[in-house]
């Protein structure tokens, strides 16, 4: 606007004068002037006419640390070049689409792919790509939108868990049988040839119709060792900052056991204790998956609820056969004692112990786990440790650096 105003107040001055003083050379200056102005705006009004143009985002869902492919196509259907053209799509996302400037000739195509890493979890706003021009003394300028906003959605990390295993349930059915079982259960397993006596809504049509001989389903007992989840997400109890800390810790601990848990077909449950208590009644398949880490994409570390009054209001749910998955970096062990009747009704317990001081050490000096050796003397972790100990609870301890697949085994 500035540049446009002055160039106004050149163009005044200079007309007047050229009529004041008749110097030939000052009108030869205001007609190339006339007609640069003139050539740039009708360069500017037809930069746009007969383009077209889009974009697609590959998925709208993602992991930290995997990459967005956004691909982008341009084409030109004029016989006019298109020689200055700024494409780009405005984000919030941590890392910005990279934007283009290109030019077309008239009848020509171009498309190629933007990749950025999706760096940290959240939900974030694409905006419609946007196809800018002008002209080249800058004096005009046009620009268009093409498409819809897009939202994508970043879940924590997930890491495999190779060895994690959970207690075993109180309650048949709480890990996979060798032997089959003669009820008709979600988990089909094989086939074998019709005997006498089997049902027909046991027959398999399309093994029967490849092999030409009566094939029967076979089944497994369903696995009823369930989950829940309890995230403490506590302010005055977290520690570091940005991805090192224990909020992110604890959310990845969260998306991987989960994660793991709806592979082997066990139902999952959620229970956060953030700025607003959130719960998510136990489910399992693809859909609570979905659920479960859109939750965790979202929540941060802004609760002022402790724990223990999480567990004494979120136990109750626990039906038998279900465990108890407590991450937490808090060191107060008044929560220990909501854990210790769950035994009883034939509930287990694990507790993930996010150590909070190794997190404010690793993010003060950029070494994750520098604080490893001071936490791991502290009076109040090594109270919490024997008050689990106590109550035979089994515990993990997840530090700053820690490969979460070798300390959850």
């Amino acid at each position: 606007m500035i540049r446009r105003l002055q160039f106004m107040v050149v163009a005044v001055v200079l007309v007047l004068a050229a009529f004041t003083t008749g110097l030939s050379f000052l009108f030869y200056v205001v007609y190339l002037g006339l007609l640069v102005v003139g050539g740039s705006y009708v360069l500017t009004r037809f930069g746009l006419a007969d383009l077209e143009a889009g974009y697609r985002v590959d998925h709208r869902q993602g992991h930290v640390g995997d990459d967005l492919r956004t691909t982008y196509s341009i084409s030109n259907a004029s016989r006019l070049p298109k020689p200055w053209l700024e494409v780009y799509n405005p984000t919030d996302l941590p890392v910005a689409l990279p934007g283009r400037a290109l030019g077309l000739r008239s009848w020509a195509q171009r498309s190629w792919i933007a990749i950025v890493p999706l760096t940290k979890r959240g939900t974030y706003r694409i905006e419609p790509m946007v196809v800018r021009t002008g002209d080249p003394f800058g004096f005009f300028e046009a620009a268009a939108t093409v498409g819809r906003p897009t939202v994508v959605t970043v879940f924590p990390r997930v890491v495999p868990l190779p060895r994690w295993r959970l207690p075993h349930a109180n309650l048949e059915g709480s890990h996979s049988a060798p032997e089959r079982t003669l009820q008709t259960t979600p988990l089909a397993t094989t086939v074998r040839p019709y005997a006498p006596g089997d049902s027909f809504n046991r027959i398999h049509w399309r093994s029967t119709a490849r092999l030409g001989d009566i094939q029967v389903k076979e089944f497994d007992l369903e696995q009823t060792a369930d989950v829940w989840l309890f995230i403490d997400l506590e302010t005055a109890v977290q520690g570091g900052k940005g991805d090192v800390s224990t909020v992110e810790e604890a959310l990845r601990v969260a998306a991987s056991v989960a994660h793991d848990a709806i592979s082997e077909n066990r139902a999952v449950g959620v229970t956060t204790s953030g700025h607003r208590h959130v719960s998510i009644p136990a489910d399992r398949g693809p859909r609570q998956r979905l659920k479960i880490m859109a939750l965790l994409a979202a929540v941060d570390g802004d609760g002022h609820t402790p724990l223990a009054e999480v567990l004494l209001s979120g136990l109750p749910r626990l039906r038998r056969g279900m465990t108890a998955v407590v991450v937490t970096p808090s060191v107060d062990r008044s929560w220990v004692r909501a854990l210790t009747g769950l035994r009883g009704r034939g509930v287990a317990a694990v507790v993930v112990a996010v150590n909070a001081a190794s997190y404010e050490r690793g993010g003060r000096s950029g070494r994750p786990g520098a604080g490893d050796a001071v936490s791991a003397a502290s009076p109040e972790r090594r109270a919490l440790r024997f008050a689990l100990a106590e109550y035979d609870l089994k515990a993990c301890e997840v530090s700053a650096g820690d490969d979460l697949g070798t300390v959850l085994a």
